[in-house]
């Protein structure tokens, strides 16, 4: 049994041996790469084919599923701004809360029992409260707006819902996505815009206060801060405007990206059409059975039509018009031969006028279904047939 068992390992291993043999003799006429060079198909587009614009209904599905266009660096530039100048405006407030904060921990560092009833640590929670919870309200607030002014009101889980295929790495995708794209190129270009933008807003400032600064160790020191704080956030808004004017192209470019990323296939935007509209295979059969439909009901209502145009034998068409419903006449019921032999008895057993025409007749018949409005260019000659019926009927209606 134990050297069959090593034959059969010897021979799998064998064939191993002569397949990887193979291989290596097919890879020796393919064209090697060089380790400084980069495979071509990295630079190939991953969605090939999606040429078409997207439907509403694509771009409503986005949305649903939170994939909407979104600039991070408008959120960033008011979140920002806002906190900054709340800070601004309450820099009175918050240097008094922590004098008072000061004043009361070395006040009380002396005591030889800290810890009792009125120990430190609510006065801690109070004192940060009170210099903390304005600001994050403010900036909790300015990202609300920020989304808000980008998106409108959007609520869904769909973002943060775990997915499994996420977590599988795919290299190829990685380095299209980080290196050899527009997002990729354009994000590089605004970090260094950023940058260079901010580093000089900071430098003309300091350069402009130089020559308070090296006068501080002269002046008092709550002077001195002063001038520092104010230098400082004088800085951070020039930076927060700048952002702010930055993140206006960004959204551009962002929108842009966000619409070629929901482009569709031509079979994407086929499957979608039936999806939305319906099979036209299916259409066309439930509108030839609502044809049929018609056409057995339209006897019934032959006795309520005004009118019956003739060919004279060969067509009949039944015309009515309820002024207060409908916009135009429509055709109630129409027949070719013995069925318009019988819609002129029906007629004439209901006392219903039948006026012969023959060209609207043909007409009427070839181009207007049961059940729908007669086109505009039939107006005016229905609209004399009208007005004789209701003459010989003695009747007042106004045609229009």
């Amino acid at each position: 049994m134990m050297p069959d068992t090593f034959t059969s390992f010897l021979e799998s291993l064998s064939r191993v041996y002569q397949v990887l043999l193979v291989r290596n003799r097919l890879d020796m006429y393919k064209p090697s790469l060089k380790p400084w060079e980069i495979p071509l198909n990295w630079f190939a587009a991953e969605d090939e084919g999606r040429t078409e614009d997207p439907t509403e209904h694509k771009i409503r599905k986005a949305r649903e599923d939170g994939k909407v266009a979104k600039s991070s660096e408008f959120s960033a530039a008011i979140v920002l701004l806002f906190p900054i100048l709340a800070i601004a405006l309450l820099s009175s407030y918050t240097l008094r809360t922590m004098l008072d904060m000061i004043y009361y921990f070395f006040t009380i560092s002396v005591e030889t029992n800290i810890t009792g009833d009125n120990g430190i640590f609510p006065v801690f929670v109070s004192y940060a409260a009170r210099l903390t919870l304005p600001v994050f309200g403010i900036a909790f607030l300015s990202a609300v707006m920020a989304n808000l002014l980008q998106v409108g009101f959007l609520f869904t889980t769909k973002t943060i819902t775990p997915d499994l295929n996420k977590i599988v790495p795919n290299f190829t995708k990685f380095l299209q996505r980080s290196f050899f794209s527009a997002e990729a190129l354009f994000n590089l270009g605004k970090t260094f815009f950023k940058v260079i933008a901010i580093g000089l807003v900071a430098y003309i400032n300091i350069r402009i206060e130089m020559d308070r600064i090296v006068r501080f160790v002269d002046v008092p020191f709550f002077m001195s801060l002063q001038a520092i704080a104010v230098a400082a956030l004088k800085i951070l808004i020039e930076s927060a405007l700048l952002m702010l004017v930055l993140s206006f192209p960004d959204y551009m470019f962002q929108r842009h990206q966000h619409r070629e990323s929901l482009k569709m296939t031509k079979q994407e935007l086929k499957e979608e059409r039936k999806m939305t509209e319906g099979d036209p295979l299916i259409k066309s059969r439930l509108r030839e059975r609502m044809q049929q439909i018609l056409s057995q009901n339209m006897m019934r209502a032959v006795p309520e039509a005004d009118v019956v145009i003739t060919n004279p034998t060969h067509y009949a068409i039944a015309l009515q018009w309820k002024r207060d419903t409908m916009a135009a006449p429509a055709v109630s019921a129409k027949g070719q031969d013995n069925m318009a032999l019988r819609i002129r008895e029906i007629a004439r057993d209901n006392n219903i006028p039948v006026i012969e025409n023959k060209p609207l007749a043909r007409a009427l018949y070839a181009e207007v279904e049961i059940g729908d409005e007669i086109p505009e260019t039939y107006y005016e000659v229905t609209a004399i047939i009208l007005a004789q019926v209701y003459g010989m009927a003695g009747r007042e209606r106004e045609v229009g």
